[in-house]
């Protein structure tokens, strides 16, 4: 019996290590319990700052865009509205950014110790999806309360589709910080600008206000980004209001493809000799 298994390098670009991936599942999942335990370790309030994060930043919201700028949430209560923009949108940013630094965070283990390198950034989507489910069950029972106290929140039957919507966000962050993670490598300026472009980013996605509100000639625009229909569709599924678009839906997951498939190229050649650049 073989108690052993050579490693040999890659002999092209599109040579995914499938077979590796699986042989580091124990890797994989110590990598999530690293994640999520390790980050809030010597706090005194932990996991409950998974909670605390989005209740203030929907304050801050409510005072500064519901208040002072007047920006519509299309007659939804603004605690729910605004959760349940930021609740994807901290999925998005956390797992973007996880996967933008998993070559310069994770160097000093790549140089020593041989694994799939894919593990890195999948168990970065993966411990954040779990902070995620923690905040959506926030979202959820603020959506009780207010449909106890009889608020007109109609829930569509669309709703059965939050899994595809959080794979698309998922996997967009994946591809999108795999192909920055490569170029940051390389051009270290990039990442003051990624930090940057991300905080604006979240203005052009429909975050804290609805699509509806904007105006025509700028819908357009918005809807090239990928995450817009996904963020419409999401409380179109909860509230009944918004955008339901199959069309923008298909168009987000071709782009997924597609930038999934780039990045996982150019990630291959990258690995290769970054150790000489990072």
């Amino acid at each position: 019996m073989q108690d052993y298994f050579e490693i040999k390098p890659k002999s092209g670009l599109f040579d995914i290590d499938l077979k590796g991936l699986w042989r580091y599942r124990d890797l994989y999942v110590m990598y999530i319990k690293r994640d999520i335990v390790t980050v809030y370790k010597q706090t005194i309030l932990g996991p409950l700052w998974y909670v605390i994060q989005p209740v203030l930043t929907t304050i801050m919201y409510m005072f500064v865009f519901g208040g002072l700028a007047g920006i519509s949430t299309d007659e939804v209560p603004q605690p729910l509205f605004y959760l349940a923009g930021i609740t994807l949108w901290n999925y998005f940013s956390a797992a973007f950014t996880a996967c933008n630094n998993v070559f310069a965070a994770n160097a000093g283990v790549f140089g020593k110790v041989y694994f799939p390198r894919l593990v890195v950034p999948l168990s970065a989507i993966t411990s954040n999806l779990i902070k995620m489910l923690i905040q959506m069950l926030l979202f959820i029972a603020v959506y009780v309360v207010y449909a106890f106290m009889g608020t007109n929140v109609g829930v569509q039957w669309q709703i059965v589709l939050t899994p595809l919507y959080i794979f698309l966000i998922a996997f967009h962050a994946l591809s999108w910080g795999l192909i920055l993670s490569s170029l940051t490598t390389k051009y270290r300026d990039l990442t003051f600008l990624i930090t940057f472009g991300l905080q604006l980013f979240m203005y052009a996605t429909p975050v804290i206000y609805p699509l509806s509100t904007a105006p025509a000639n700028y819908q357009a625009i918005l809807q090239l980004n990928p995450l817009t229909p996904v963020f419409e569709a999401f409380k179109y599924s909860c509230f009944g209001c918004g955008i339901f678009d199959w069309g923008g839906l298909l168009y987000s997951t071709i782009f997924m493809l597609v930038t999934l498939f780039i990045s996982i190229v150019v990630f291959n050649r990258v690995e290769k000799n970054f150790m000489d650049t990072v």
